[in-house]
């Protein structure tokens, strides 16, 4: 979430990012509405919260002076005034007594306009880098480049579902029976390609020195919100009975491992990777992609997530160096792709900057979307409150990043595509073979 006193500060900038990112920009207005309220109860609290303090002191000053004016031996059954400074104390402790009723009585008013406050600067999206181009929707989305060959058929290449089927690779009819829409079994090497992929994944991001980590798909609200995938994702999440969220990625648990510790500069940059299975309702995506395994409800993937100090230029190399990673991995498979600078409008609401990397399927001669790269500042570290203390003593909010590694079974599709031999067979890419098993 965004600081405050950059909202304050900042009104019109924050509004245009609203707009930018499709959202309501009025919501700006209401939160400095409730910020103002809020700030003027607080004053109004932290006032009556002096007084009693001061009228506590004055009521322990008698006391004491009470005390003091015992005669050696005498022992207090209690205070012992003349008149009028009996009445002094008394009128004192009715006041203070009537300070706390009012303060009391403060309570439920400040609870409710702290809880709206918290809703409204909660539901301010990031501002975009000065780099991004603005649109609307994906049709503003920027090619960055396209890397790598087309394969050159000698036949006309097949789909990957065509080509899975025909292997009994993959059966999606029986899925459908026992687990409904866009649910799918892999068999047989399918199975043994797909986490081969994994494992390919795996040992790249280890290479680069990441801590590879098995991560909880079940979720608490707190890391969903502190990701920033709540409020605007919520209705593409599934939820237990318990109130608990199963995931769509591994970034959740990755980047709230952290939350509420304070870490130190010299331990930054935190790499770390997390393999998990992800959860997504696709809500939205009716009549998209409903053959194949391309948009699924279920699938699995290798994520890094970067956590540094607080500095833009230093969190814009390391995002450089992730999606050099994803990447990598892409040039090993021999898979063209291309990179795309993503619009405001194709962002999400918590994302300072996004390239996706969309990889070539053949069978459908088209590019699909396999990686995403973010960074944002300290928006998630705010949320979730992981700071760092500074070579000078100061404490900061870290700057987080996270880049999709490898995501399966669409990337498995991408290479069961661009594999395809002309007798209906998938040949297994060079550098997955050690991991097949």
């Amino acid at each position: 979430m965004l600081d405050i006193n950059f909202v304050r500060q900042n009104k019109d900038q924050v509004k245009e990012a609203c707009l930018n990112k499709n959202l309501d920009p009025s919501i700006v207005d209401q939160l400095l509405e409730v910020d103002e309220e809020r700030r003027l109860l607080q004053q109004k609290t932290d006032g009556l919260k002096a007084e009693i303090n001061k009228k506590t002191k004055e009521i322990q000053e008698i006391i004491v002076s009470n005390q003091k004016n015992l005669k050696d031996g005498e022992v207090s059954t209690g205070l012992n005034l003349p008149t009028k400074e009996e009445s002094d104390f008394n009128e004192k402790l009715e006041e203070s007594k009537n300070l706390k009723t009012k303060l009391k009585d403060l309570e439920p008013q400040d609870k409710e306009i702290n809880e709206k406050y918290l809703e409204l600067l909660s539901s301010i999206p990031n501002i975009p880098a000065a780099d991004v181009p603005v649109g609307k929707d994906e049709n503003s989305n920027q090619v960055v480049r396209q890397e790598g060959q087309k394969r050159e058929f000698d036949f006309t290449p097949k789909t990957h579902e065509i080509i899975m089927k025909d292997l009994d690779w993959l059966d999606t009819e029986r899925a459908t029976k026992i687990a409904g829409f866009r649910a799918y079994f892999l068999k047989n090497d399918a199975l043994m390609l797909e986490q081969a992929l994994m494992l390919y994944a795996l040992s790249i991001m280890k290479k680069h020195g990441f801590t590879p980590m098995s991560v909880p798909s079940l979720v608490n609200k707190e890391a969903m919100f502190g990701t920033g995938y709540f409020p605007w994702g919520a209705e593409d999440h599934y939820y237990t009975q318990d109130g608990q969220i199963l995931a769509g990625t591994a970034e959740v648990a990755l980047t709230s491992y952290y939350g509420g510790e304070l870490l130190r500069e010299k331990d930054l940059p935190i790499k770390i990777c997390g393999i998990s299975p992800c959860y997504r309702r696709e809500v939205g995506s009716y009549g998209k992609d409903t053959k194949g395994i391309i948009r699924v409800h279920q699938f699995n993937k290798v994520e890094q997530v970067v956590l540094t100090v607080a500095d833009e230029e230093v969190t814009r190399d390391w995002h450089q160096k992730m999606l050099g990673f994803s990447e990598e991995l892409l040039r090993g498979l021999n898979l063209p792709y291309q990179v795309l600078l993503m619009c405001t409008g194709d962002m999400g609401a918590g994302q300072r900057k996004k390239y996706d990397i969309e990889t070539w399927f053949p069978g459908q001669s088209k590019y699909r979307e396999t990686h995403s790269a973010s960074y944002f500042n300290d928006f998630q570290s705010r949320r979730l409150n992981i700071r760092y203390q500074a070579k000078d003593g100061s404490t900061k909010f870290v700057y987080t990043l996270n880049n999709t590694v490898a995501a399966s079974p669409r990337l498995l599709a991408a290479v069961i595509e661009n594999y395809q031999q002309a007798d209906g067979s998938v040949e297994i890419p060079e550098v997955l073979r050690p991991f097949m098993i």
